[in-house]
């Protein structure tokens, strides 16, 4: 039993599972409920690998299966989508078969199973991001209500805000003024809300011994360090930095043939709200560099200013972003504080200064 892999479709309530044996033949196929499933798991063998794909729920399985006994493997869906057999015809069965191939490939990357004290410091952030969204609407909804009676708003929140404060100089029907000052409290809420999430992260950060490190980077605050240190832990899951970067979605994609390799846009895969943290992260470390002295600047700081002189202005951010990954990849797997000064010790900078010396 011990070469059995087991894909499973997850789902809400009907999930489907696939058994396939070490030759990759389907040996079993069954749609099994919720508590029926989670029964039937506690009947396999201690060691039988579970495959699934990343969806809501997956890593709520594999501490499941860890409990159990057995060996969760959570797969990116762009990962099974080769392995189904049909590309016209997408069902359950085909997913749960397609997982259980994907599984069993040698070099196959899985996501690491996270813990539920992580899940629920990341709940913070989903919910911050959703009450940022809702708060936009809001805004923008105050702005068109005002705009049907010749009020235009200028696009920030501190000039709505003072039109807001001050209704009863603008001929309005009475009634309109009632809503305006009803969804303007509203809108009042949702931001205090925002407010509460950046305050309970930031103390998740605070109390973090790994977030302090990360934030000693410029460009690096309490959202972006505490929403790594929940994603990654430690971050041992990733070789090296590169492949950190590259999972961020910060590399560029490559099309080559014939021995000619070209480099296209970064891919953008990954986590998304990670990469947009470290994309506006290195805005912030981009301004900076430039208002930082020569004498006071430190080796990466003279390294911005030369890609701002020679790239535009996007690929400078993504070189930045690229550049803050791997070094909290760094930081993390080896527990070290950071060191701007670091890279003057890497070998390849030691022979340029030698050449240069000579």
């Amino acid at each position: 039993m011990g070469t059995i892999t087991l894909g499973v479709d997850l789902a809400k309530r009907v999930f489907s599972v696939c058994e396939v044996d070490s030759a990759g033949h389907v040996l079993r196929r069954q749609e099994l409920k919720r508590d029926a499933f989670a029964a039937w798991l506690g009947q396999q063998p201690a060691g039988t690998v579970v495959a699934m794909e990343a969806c809501s729920g997956a890593h709520h399985w594999a501490r499941h299966c860890l409990v159990l006994g057995l060996q969760p493997k959570i797969i990116a869906a762009q990962f099974v989508g080769p392995f189904r057999k049909s590309r016209t015809t997408k069902n359950d069965r085909n997913d749960a078969e397609a997982i259980a191939t994907a599984a069993r490939q040698g070099n196959m990357r899985f996501v690491p199973v996270k813990s539920v004290e992580q899940q629920a410091r990341l709940a913070w952030h989903r919910v911050r991001e959703g009450y940022k969204a809702e708060g936009l609407a809001i805004g923008n909804r105050l702005r068109g209500l005002l705009a049907e009676f010749g009020i235009v708003v200028a696009n920030s929140d501190v000039a709505l805000r003072r039109v807001l404060a001050d209704l009863e100089a603008y001929e309005l029907p009475g009634e309109f003024r009632e809503l305006l000052r009803d969804l303007a409290a509203h809108w009042a809420q949702v931001r205090e809300r925002i407010e509460a999430c950046d305050a309970r992260i930031d103390a998740h950060a605070r109390d973090d011994t790994r977030c302090m490190r990360l934030r000693s980077i410029v460009g690096i605050g309490p959202i972006t360090a505490d929403a790594v240190v929940a994603t990654l832990g430690a971050a041992t899951d990733f070789r090296n930095g590169r492949q950190l970067a590259a999972w961020l979605g910060l590399v560029p994609m490559q099309h080559s043939t014939g021995g000619r390799a070209r480099l296209g846009t970064i891919s953008c895969r990954g986590d998304a709200y990670l990469r947009t943290l470290l994309i506006q992260g290195a805005r912030s470390s981009l301004q900076r560099a430039k208002a930082v002295a020569t004498e006071q600047a430190t080796p990466e700081q003279l390294w911005i200013r030369t890609l701002d002189r020679r790239l535009p202005f996007g690929k400078v951010l993504v070189a930045i972003a690229n550049k803050h990954a791997r070094q909290m990849w760094a930081m993390l797997t080896r527990d070290v504080d950071y060191d701007p000064h670091a890279c003057l010790q890497h070998p390849r900078h030691r022979q340029a200064s030698a050449a240069e010396a000579a």
